[in-house]
């Protein structure tokens, strides 16, 4: 086990040597660490260890909590980031992929599901659906920090990675609860919904609102400095979390809300804020594929059928897809733009939590199928999302300039202008690039 600790030690150092070029390149960091989780499962297998081990492990309270604390870090730093009234003015692209195309995907995942799978009922399919909704911008940094793809399709998918996390946890909760026969009829399962998410914007409003006060005052009496302030963020993140768990409520949507509201009151005043806690979420965003290839995918490798791979092929193609389509009716987007952001809804973290989630609370017949399930979903979109970003991501750039370059150029739904901001997850690792890559090169009169 030494031996295998210095390599992975080694893999990590690595990584972090070669982050920089990773970013624009076709082999990202989920990719490397899946298949370094894989390799390491095949290595203990040969050796007998059961893949049954690696089950008890995954059911683990440690692999659980790693996970839990890498989304919810990220969750509230990205929130921090967010400008708030600038997001109000040009949500209209993430507000119309959140409000309604994550609910027509869940409806199209878990129709899917009872199709694909005859043996599954209403609940444990929507179970599924649920976890292979939310998107992950990790897997396709390229998109996200590749500066001549349109601002507004960037910030985009970035807002919309970083809201759909919170708003599915509460729809997971209800159907965990509702497989489990927890709950009966329809006035239960509103009374679950409204207290998950009423519960975490209190806690989260509060706990962020006290946050910034307190640390404000520490950094203005000279109690603390940079450092201190910067350690601050990623404890009041796992605070949000604990404090709306402990009342009922969904400590990940009391996390992005936390975020909120501290970046709200602190983000002008200390804009390097949350330099600690983005380095620490990439660090444990890493971690958190390795488990992935090594608790996850390799021990689901012997249920996998053909049926789940249909399945993940459909959930990462058609029902992402439609939805995105039937969403972004009437905003004059043009079709490469609406293929290039339906196809850049890859899965990742957010998922990665849920099975876990799954393994813990599921029955033992629905969660094979499920964990199955998403595991290769998850798989498929590391492998086939992070081989695509970088040189989609340039394609798409390139008809957009050329588009961009017409006489009509001003009237492109894609030119619209918006408030830079960082890109979410972590990828404000990439050297900035300056304000005008976002403007449309202009017609020569």
């Amino acid at each position: 086990m030494a031996s295998s600790g210095i390599l992975i030690t080694l893999l990590f150092i690595g990584y972090a040597l070669f982050a920089k070029w990773m970013a624009r390149s076709s082999i990202t960091g989920p990719i490397v660490f899946t298949v370094a989780g894989l390799v390491l499962a095949a290595d203990l297998f040969s050796t007998g260890t059961s893949p049954f081990s690696f089950s008890v492990a995954l059911g683990s309270d440690t692999v659980q909590i790693i996970l839990e604390v890498t989304l919810v870090i990220i969750l509230f730093s990205d929130a921090v980031m967010i400008d708030t009234r600038a997001a109000r003015r040009e949500a209209f692209l993430p507000g119309r992929l959140l409000g309604i195309g994550l609910p027509l995907t869940i409806v199209a995942g878990t129709l899917l599901a009872l199709v694909v799978f005859p043996g599954i009922t209403f609940w444990p399919a929507a179970v599924l659906a649920i976890i292979l909704a939310p998107t992950d911008a990790a897997l396709g940094q390229a998109v996200v920090s590749n500066p001549d793809v349109p601002a507004m399709v960037r910030q985009g998918l970035g807002i919309e990675s970083g809201l759909n996390d919170g708003i599915a946890v509460p729809l997971l909760a209800v159907a965990v609860a509702a497989a489990a026969s927890e709950m009966q009829n329809a006035a239960e399962i509103a009374t679950v919904f409204a207290r998950e998410i009423g519960m975490a914007i209190v806690v989260g409003m509060a706990i962020g609102w006290i946050g910034a006060k307190v640390v404000d005052l520490a950094a203005r009496r000279s109690w603390t400095g940079r450092e201190g302030m910067q350690l601050a963020v990623p404890l009041l993140a796992i605070l949000c979390y604990l404090g709306a768990v402990e009342i009922g409520g969904s400590g990940f949507i009391a996390a992005f809300i936390g975020g909120l509201t501290f970046g709200y009151l602190m983000r002008a005043k200390h804009p390097r804020i949350c330099e600690f806690s983005e380095t620490v979420g990439h660090l444990l965003t890493m971690v958190a594929f390795f488990i992935f290839g090594s608790l996850i995918l390799a021990p689901s490798l012997e249920f996998i059928t053909a049926r789940m791979v249909v399945y993940a092929v459909l959930s990462l193609t058609v029902v992402r897809l439609l939805p995105v389509a039937i969403a972004l009716i009437g905003t004059n987007l043009r079709l490469n733009t609406q293929l290039f952001v339906g196809w850049f809804g890859p899965r990742g973290l957010a998922s990665l939590v849920f099975i876990g989630t799954v393994v813990v609370e599921a029955s033992p017949e629905d969660g094979q199928v499920i964990i199955a399930a998403g595991a290769v979903t998850v798989g498929l979109s590391v492998l086939l999302h992070g081989l695509t970003a970088w040189p989609a991501s340039v394609r798409y750039a390139t008809w957009y300039r050329r588009m961009a370059g017409q006489p009509d150029a001003e009237h492109m739904a894609e030119s619209q202008a918006v408030t830079v901001r960082p890109p979410s997850r972590l990828m404000r690792r990439v050297p900035p690039h300056p304000p005008e890559a976002d403007v449309p090169p202009q017609t020569p009169r």
